[in-house]
Formats: C-alpha cells, structure tokens, sequence
C-alpha cells in the first residue's frame, strides 16, 4: 500500500466515507498502522494529510472490509496528548473468519480471546494491535 503523501500539492478530493458510523482511532504512528492494517486486515489506503515535520499526520482515511477508518497522531502540543485505548473494540464482521483471523495473527496481532463458536452461535475471537487497539472478529455459523 503506498502511502506516501505528498507536502504542498493540491488538496485532492477525499474518497466517499463507507459505513454508517465510522471509527476514528489516535494511534501513536498513524501511518505505521495504516501499513499494519494493510498487513493485518486488508486495508486499503483511501487518502491522508501529508505528515508534519515531526512525522505525525492529522489524518489517515483506510477502508476495511467495506468500510472506513480514521487514524490520527497525538498532538500533545496541540491538546491531544496519546491515550491508552480502552473502553471499547473494534468489530468486523467478516465471512471467511479464518482467513482473517489468520492472516492478523500472522501480521503481529496478539490474541486475547481464542476464535471459538460462542453462546450465541456465532464464531467469534478478539485481537490486540500492537498500537493497543482491541479488535473482535464474528462470522455467523453456517447451519
């Protein structure tokens, strides 16, 4: 995935959010983690704001599995110092789970609850970045 942006061109027109709410996710690395989700996830790389001379970037916009991503830096200088995740996870529903699940763990991703069909019927597992994002994987299973 390049995603190499240029400093000082034209702004493009940004690509089409997808999703009915979409994840906007302060890693420190946003675009080391585009390149791990790519790895990890298949992410696509839909557009960023060139990095700062610093080499934080205010904005990365990913697609995955159908749907957008957002990624930004801290910007403790700014007010937004960097924040342990916690509180919440990521959930991608996918079809091919173990596929996906696979090719994440492969990438680097550390597991924290093993794939396993659960109490309601679904095969489900959860995954942890190494930017400390909490990721759940579900797949319905088939009767």
């Amino acid at each position: 995935m390049d995603t190499t942006v240029e400093a000082n061109t034209p702004q493009q027109e940004a690509e089409p959010v997808k999703g009915g709410i979409v994840a906007y996710l302060q890693v420190d690395g946003a675009m080391k983690a585009a390149d791990f989700y790519k790895r990890a996830l298949g992410a696509t790389f839909a557009g960023a704001h060139p990095p700062d001379d610093q080499g934080r970037t205010m904005h990365v916009h990913l697609y995955i599995n159908g749907g957008s991503l957002m990624l930004c830096d801290p910007y403790p200088d700014y007010g937004y110092p960097l924040e342990k995740p916690q509180a919440f996870t990521v959930m991608l529903p996918v079809e091919g789970i173990d596929t996906w699940w696979k090719r994440a763990v492969d990438a680097g991703m550390e597991v924290v609850t093993e794939l396993q069909v659960m109490f309601w019927g679904d095969r489900y597992g959860q995954l942890r970045d190494p930017f400390g994002v909490l990721w759940a994987m579900n797949e319905p299973v088939s009767s």
